[in-house]
């Protein structure tokens, strides 16, 4: 398998990609959360990246809250949240309609890249969390473990999305 193999500009679809990445980028944040309810990301006395990353932009993101249920939710580290599972699921889209291998193991791969760079690169770099060495293994576990997830419920939205609307296989795949 040629890793930097292409497609031929004639069979892609950026529109569909990016619409497809909006809509499984939607979804798979939920699926993420919910991969933090039975396996948490991190010790209870670690505030949550998100958070440290608004609070060093200067933005009082303790004061970004509304209920819900009588439970008390900060729409600002949610937000983020959902932003980047956005961002990303539409950059995945667009690039699998270039470049196939990025979907090797259903995203797999590309979701495991995201853990690395995000916390093994850019979150330590900023001072955001502990380096990635320094993580516990149940921290580790978790992230990955949601990241596959998350990206796998963005490819398979990104496949059928695709495919209903062009009425065509993967770009590859013609």
């Amino acid at each position: 398998m040629n890793i930097f193999a292409t497609t031929d500009i004639k069979n892609r679809h950026y529109g569909v990609a990016l619409w497809a990445g909006f809509l499984g980028g939607n979804l798979a944040s939920f699926v993420k959360w919910g991969t933090e309810i039975p396996f948490p990301p991190r010790t209870p006395d670690r505030a949550i990246p998100p958070m440290e990353m608004l609070m060093d932009l200067g933005v009082k993101a303790q004061d970004l809250t509304f209920n819900y249920s009588e439970h008390v939710i900060n729409w600002g580290v949610a937000g983020i949240h959902h932003g980047f599972s956005i961002v990303f699921a539409m950059l995945y889209c667009l690039c699998a309609e270039i470049f196939p291998s990025i979907k090797l193991w259903q995203g797999a791969m590309f979701a495991i890249f995201i853990t690395l760079g995000f916390h093994g690169v850019l979150l330590p770099l900023f001072d955001w969390a502990p380096p990635m060495w320094s993580l516990p293994y149940n921290e580790l576990f978790s992230e990955t473990f949601g990241h596959i997830l998350w990206m796998w419920a963005i490819e398979i939205c990104r496949r059928d999305i695709r495919n209903r609307i062009t009425k065509k296989p993967d770009a590859e795949m013609i």
